[in-house]
């Protein structure tokens, strides 16, 4: 992993900030989930989506990632 490719991503996520995303998060052993959320905030370590469940009685969800997790394809997001 060279760092120019961190900072691309960085840029990228830091650009798409608010946009609606779909993202695929790889959990192990052929297990996937698919979620859909809001790009909330870009920080130099990682970046944080608004996950809301579709199940109306949990209240929305804010996770963090890395952005080595995009590059690792850990997770993937494709703007909605």
């Amino acid at each position: 992993m060279e760092h120019s490719d961190f900072d691309k991503v960085r840029a990228s996520v830091k650009q798409q900030c608010g946009s609606k995303v779909i993202i695929q998060l790889d959990k192990g052993r052929n297990k996937i989930d698919i979620q859909e959320g809001v790009i909330q905030g870009a920080y130099p370590s990682v970046f944080t989506i608004l996950v809301e469940d579709k199940d109306d009685d949990k209240p929305a969800q804010l996770l963090s990632f890395s952005y080595t997790d995009i590059i690792t394809k850990d997770i993937r997001m494709k703007l909605c």
